[in-house]
């Protein structure tokens, strides 16, 4: 820190943990929302002041935000003790509330909500930004990508002193971070292309090469030379070196978080090596591919919130003929308008029985039977999993759908 907070400050955050704690012991979640907006309305400068001083990276974009702040948090970890909200709490609510419970003297990985990051860089002043995809997600909320591209482009060119880590395989990210004076480029070899088949430049058509290599047909965006790429299991180094990634999380997705982790790490001073060995040591994230047991049942926990995060579940999931559970909401957090399901490739579920649950599970009914998937709609979780049939199942499911689910699944 720079030196002592003003007593305003001192008092909110006294006044803001008090309410976060009280939330937590009576059972009404983490508190950091709460907690934090008691904070914030006592000193609204608390989160510049409380950030004054510290290390701090920031971790945002569509998908993997979670995983990836878990992962650079133990990179981190392997050096000392490090501050993070790597549950989630996103907003300047769950910010404020992170920075305030840690030491003042830790680094601080902190997630952040894509369209929260022009104001987070301008209150922070982070160290570090980490931009890892853009994609249609929550269109009620969150509006169109571009709009986020314009908006992080123009807060990363005026924060001349914070380095970003960017996926050299989003076009979108690409744009996005151009502005920006110090840039390390991720090769992560996205496979979600839907939402870059335009220039963020010009607007004219990109073209993708098959080795994945991209570049616009008209302008001269086009996908610049990593620093650091993800090869299969290994991530490949500008000098040569070849290091092995062993992971406990499963699937591509993982290997491409675990690249952008290893990247922001080495940016603020940890070898790369050592960061993937702290990275290893993450087994599950928030719930994310945990397994619990519910009446002698095995079910593994999937989440996935927009296309791009189901075209990636849906490889996770495991072979036909093995029953799934699909939940859907379309509650304020996963957005209110379900027709994205139209845009998941659920066509991939066939040759198995699905079973669809969830307030908006009857829409998902009705996207699986246009898919030819042989399903059922069954209301609740719990009994849903037992509908399967199976004694090992997984279930997938969208933000508030995962949670209900965990819940319920935790009480039976």
């Amino acid at each position: 820190m720079s030196g002592p907070l003003p007593v305003r400050t001192r008092l909110a955050t006294g006044a803001g943990l008090a309410v976060a704690g009280l939330s937590r012991r009576v059972g009404a979640g983490e508190g950091s929302v709460i907690g934090g907006r008691v904070l914030l309305a006592v000193d609204p400068g608390a989160l510049e002041r409380l950030a004054a001083g510290r290390t701090i990276a920031l971790v945002t974009g569509t998908n993997g935000k979670t995983t990836t702040t878990s992962m650079l948090a133990a990179a981190l970890a392997t050096q000392g003790a490090v501050t993070t909200n790597s549950t989630g709490a996103n907003l300047m609510s769950g910010l404020v509330t992170t920075l305030a419970r840690g030491s003042a003297t830790a680094p601080a990985v902190l997630e952040v909500d894509e369209g929260l990051l022009p104001k987070a860089v301008a209150g922070l002043h982070p160290s570090v930004v980490l931009l890892l995809n853009l994609s249609r997600d929550q269109l009620d909320r969150i509006g169109e990508v571009r709009i986020h591209a314009q908006r992080w482009r123009a807060a990363l060119e005026a924060a001349p002193s914070t380095a970003v880590v960017a996926n050299a395989d989003d076009p979108l990210v690409v744009w996005a971070a151009g502005l920006a004076r110090q840039i390390t480029w991720v090769g992560t070899g996205q496979r979600w292309r839907l939402d870059a088949y335009s220039c963020p430049n010009c607007g004219e058509r990109i073209e993708w090469s098959d080795d994945g290599t991209w570049a616009c047909s008209n302008c001269t965006l086009a996908r610049p030379v990593p620093h650091l790429s993800l090869d299969g299991d290994d991530v490949m180094l500008a000098d040569g070196r070849r290091l092995r990634l062993k992971l406990q999380l499963p699937g591509w997705p993982n290997r491409a978080n675990a690249a952008m982790a290893a990247a922001g790490a080495e940016v603020l001073g940890v070898d790369v090596a050592a960061a993937l060995a702290g990275v290893g040591r993450v087994s599950h994230v928030a719930g994310r591919y945990q397994v619990v047991s519910v009446g002698g049942v095995s079910v593994r926990l999937l989440l996935a919130k927009n296309p791009a995060g189901w075209a990636e579940a849906l490889d996770l999931i495991r072979p036909a003929p093995m029953p799934v559970v699909v939940g859907i909401n379309a509650r304020i957090p996963d957005g209110r308008d379900p027709s994205w399901l139209w845009d998941v490739p659920f066509e991939r579920l066939r040759g198995r029985v699905v079973i669809a649950t969830g307030d908006r599970g009857r829409d998902l009914a009705v996207r699986l039977r246009y898919a030819e998937v042989e399903h059922r709609f069954v209301d609740g979780y719990v009994e849903a999993v037992r509908a399967s049939g199976a004694a090992d199942i997984d279930l997938a499911a969208n933000y508030t759908s995962f949670q209900d689910a965990r819940r319920e699944l935790a009480r039976a």
